[in-house]
């Protein structure tokens, strides 16, 4: 069996059953149109919209009337997509697109980004869509829709085509106009949707027709359960969903526990499971634990839909947990009223289900409330619980066709997916629930102490746990200790402790404009990094952590506990804290240039050269050997991968985000036994199959990184063909056949050494060997990594790099070779020095200065930050 085979096979595994076999359903038709474009855009998930308006029209579809094309040159730096928003098509008169389809079920997603075009203002834009017989929007108001954190609008939507045709109408309303930036009709799996649901109000146990083959379906929420939001990227192939997580919605006072799974094998009942729904989705879970006999406990959710419709709702299950043996008997509640009496779990560990049900929302409020529990006096034991993985509502159509509300097309509620970077903007009561969601979350996980009216206040008792591995709080520790600097900021004076200045939480507010949700960098299970600017007009990143979240927080607690020991120029450095109003907020360098994946592939950022590239893959390479061998007992990163290797103004690369990181092996031990965490694609197989860690699981992710530096392309695209979907399994093919020249970024050939590259490729080859003593140290990848850019520089100097193909791939570069002892003892001893007897205050740097030996770059001591 070939190196890489048998994890191919554990790996295959993880995604879904057919995830990279050929799916239950195969799209028949796929329109994508970037209105008013010229050329063609691709996005970031790699689809291509096609422009209508270019030299030569579209044959499919096509335009009654032209309408006006405009553009903006200022789209906002929060879409996903900015070149498929710039320009939009807009109509003062009734327009119909008319595509030219199969027939069948079809996914219709529509993209509104408004803006001021000429006499076009979007304040006055006013329209209805109408798709065949159904009138998706009514009176639609954009504007109304818009703020300044979610510009985008987008709205989705599914419905049966019996003919060969599918007309869409844009009728704008009197003195208005209509506008539309983006379409995508798509052919979808008729077993998406089934034929019955069960009818809340009933007396649980009816199940009617859901009558959605004669129904035009508007998607309003699809969430992930107990899970992170998910993009395009990572729902089944070829469905392209953005799910959400549920955290908005979960009622706080009785939301249960977070749990996932992302290595359970999802063995679906059939392949048309994998369209109704991604294994990541049935990877997650939210669950209640303490449940007594005779009594029954909730999880409940709350969601915003339109008054005036009936909705379609569907739970989804699956028994991921290991321990979970039981078959719980569940009821099920749609605002107060019983949606299933009893639903048996009885499906086998893995494998998932669902449930649909029907609800009518014609009187009343506009809130849905959903409620999994269990049955009334049933016995309920800890492997019985209820619990949840997934969930999606779907508003129907009414008899005479319509999905329109009353106002701005939707009612009073917030209908289109709220979800990733695709998102449509809530409007007034939406907004007002969302706030109290956001106050009761706020108020159930933490309540803000009173700060004294003094300036020489000190920062209020921390609320977080205590941090593993000091003798008492660091939080506790600065709490007590810091006092008012003379600049109207808190500077700490914890012995050794390193956590820099101490900022008020105003001082923080005024950096980030409040923490405004457009200047958000990134948003993980710690809570959201924002983009800011200090009073000395420094820039940084602040992440902001999130109490309530148990495994974020565990995650900002390690994170404090590193980084207030190592400093180095490769690794993200901490500028200071923030622990006020129960706060827990950390301010970091920021990083201009962003994650090192955006300059490989799926942005318009300008590509980098070969060596930049080894430049940033040397800097890697060395903040990670500091890691290894710069404490004690060294540190295993555990998460390597492009988006954690981010770029300064001089695309000097930098380590970041440790909250996965362990404390390494001690002289005694060869490894460490821990839970199996991590990223696909990335994942060490070895530490996958064994569950130990060593710094050597560090190598192989940084072997696919190499990789990726090389290809320009994701460490894992389902979208490919299936010997193509993993990159370490693809590139080690053509790199041990002798042909890793022909899958390189395209824009490096003719610019890149062909010895360089080998290098390169066969250093990766080493880090990506299946057994972890098989792969060179982190010092010998380093070492290696210099000397691929000095074979690149000196044919520089030979004006020899003509052509990647110039030389044969059969002459192979020198091998992987290890550093000589003697110097990697002078890197080691010279790369840090002790700051503190009691914390181990590590800092390193490097000295760009410093001539190099022919095959070695010194690491020196540093002069101090």
């Amino acid at each position: 069996m070939g190196v890489h085979s048998v994890w191919a096979i554990c790996l295959g595994l993880q995604f879904a059953t057919a995830m990279w076999t050929v799916r239950a359903f195969v799209p028949t038709d796929e329109l994508l149109v970037a209105c008013g474009a010229s050329g063609n855009v691709t996005t970031v998930d790699t689809r291509i919209f096609k422009g209508d308006s270019g030299p030569a029209p579209l044959s499919n579809p096509t335009l009654s009337s032209s309408g006006e094309v405009g553009s903006t040159s200022t789209p906002g730096n929060n879409l996903p997509n900015p070149k498929l928003f710039q320009q939009a098509r807009f109509f003062r008169a009734k327009s119909i697109y008319t595509f030219q389809v199969s027939g069948g079920r079809y996914n219709i997603r529509l993209y509104f980004y408004p803006f001021d075009f000429q006499n076009y203002k979007s304040k006055d834009s006013k329209f209805s869509v109408i798709a065949n017989q159904y009138r998706l929007l009514n009176d639609f108001q954009p504007e109304l829709y818009k703020n300044a954190s979610k510009p985008l609008i987008f709205k989705e939507y599914s419905l049966h085509v019996s003919i060969k045709k599918l007309e869409l109408t844009f009728d704008p309303a009197a003195s208005s106009y209509a506008f539309i930036n983006a379409i995508e009709v798509i052919s979808t799996s008729e077993d998406v949707l089934q034929s019955y649901a069960f009818q809340v109000g009933s007396d649980g146990s009816e199940r009617v027709p859901s009558n959605t083959a004669n129904s035009a379906l508007e998607t309003m929420y699809h969430v992930n359960v107990g899970g992170d939001s998910l993009s395009t990227m990572d729902d089944s192939l070829g469905m392209f969903r953005t799910w959400e997580s549920d955290g908005p919605y979960v009622s706080m006072s009785m939301k249960g526990y977070n749990f996932s799974n992302p290595f359970s094998i999802i063995s679906y009942a059939s392949e048309a499971g994998l369209d109704v729904a991604p294994q990541i989705v049935y990877q997650s879970m939210r669950y209640v634990t303490v449940v007594t006999a005779g009594g029954q406990l909730n999880l409940t959710w709350t969601f915003t839909v339109d008054l005036g419709f009936t909705y379609l709702l569907r739970l989804h299950f699956c028994k991921i947990e290991t321990n979970y043996t039981g078959n719980p008997e569940l009821r099920i509640y749609v605002n107060n009223m019983v949606g299933i009496s009893s639903l048996f779990l009885d499906t086998p560990p893995n494998q998932p289900m669902f449930q649909d049900f029907l609800v009518n929302m014609t009187t009343g409020g506009s809130i849905l409330k959903v409620q999994v529990g269990t049955v009334p006096d049933a016995s309920v034991t800890s492997g019985k619980k209820p619990f949840l993985n997934g969930l999606e509502i779907w508003k129907l159509s009414t008899t005479s066709g319509s999905l329109g509300g009353d106002v701005g097309g939707d009612g009073n509620g917030g209908s289109g997916i709220q979800t990733g970077a695709i998102v449509g903007a809530a409007v007034g009561g939406f907004a007002v629930i969302v706030l109290a969601v956001v106050l009761i979350f706020f108020s159930c996980c933490r309540k803000s102490p009173k700060l004294p009216s003094t300036s020489t206040r000190k920062p209020p008792p921390s609320s977080w746990l205590p941090i593993h591995g000091f003798t008492d709080s660091v939080v506790s520790k600065m709490s007590s200790v810091s006092q008012k600097s003379g600049s109207g900021s808190y500077a700490s004076t914890v012995p050794g402790g390193n956590l820099g200045r101490y900022f008020t939480f105003a001082e923080l507010q005024e950096a980030t404009n409040n923490f405004d949700d457009s200047l958000i960098l990134g948003v993980g299970g710690f809570g959201k990094v924002f983009k800011g600017e200090i009073d000395d007009g420094t820039k940084v990143a602040v992440k902001r952590g999130n109490p309530c979240s148990d495994q974020g927080l565990a995650e900002f607690q390690t994170e404090i506990e590193l980084l207030s020991k190592l400093r180095h120029r490769h690794l993200v450095s901490l500028i200071g804290y923030c622990e006020e109003h129960s706060e827990m907020i950390l301010v970091y360098d920021y990083m201009a240039n962003g994650p090192l994946r955006g300059h490989l592939y799926g942005t318009d950022l300008p590509p980098l050269s070969w060596k930049q590239r080894l430049k940033i893959c040397i800097g890697s390479a060395r903040g990670l050997h500091y890691l290894h061998t710069g404490a004690a007992q060294g540190i295993i990163h555990r998460d390597v991968k492009t988006t954690n290797i981010l770029l300064d103004e001089n695309l000097v690369a930098k380590v970041a985000d440790f909250g996965l990181s362990k404390t390494g092996p001690s002289l005694e031990q060869t490894h460490i036994s821990t839970a199996v965490k991590g990223s696909f694609g990335y994942l060490d197989p070895e530490y996958f199959r064994r569950q130990q860690l060593t710094e050597k699981s560090d190598v192989y992710s940084f072997g696919v990184v190499l990789m990726e530096v090389l290809c320009a392309r994701p460490a894992i695209n389902p979208a490919l063909p299936r010997d193509q979907v993993n990159l370490a399994e693809w590139a080690m093919q053509h790199q041990m056949a002798g042909n890793l020249e022909s899958i390189i970024d395209p824009r490096l050939v003719g610019q890149a050494s062909p010895e360089s590259v080998r290098k390169l490729g066969e250093t990766a080859e080493k880090c990506l060997q299946e057994c972890g003593v098989d792969r060179p140290a982190m010092g010998d990848v380093l070492w290696n990594l210099e000397q691929a850019l000095q074979l690149h520089e000196l044919s520089s100097v030979n004006s020899s790099s003509v052509s990647i193909q110039s030389i044969p791939y059969g002459t192979r570069a020198p091998a992987v070779s290890p550093i000589p002892q003697a110097m990697r003892d002078f890197a080691l001893d010279d790369s840090y020095s002790s700051i503190s007897s009691d914390h181990h205050i590590l800092i390193s740097d490097d000295d760009n200065s410093t001539k190099h030996t022919a095959v070695f770059s010194q690491i020196i001591n540093p002069q101090g930050r």
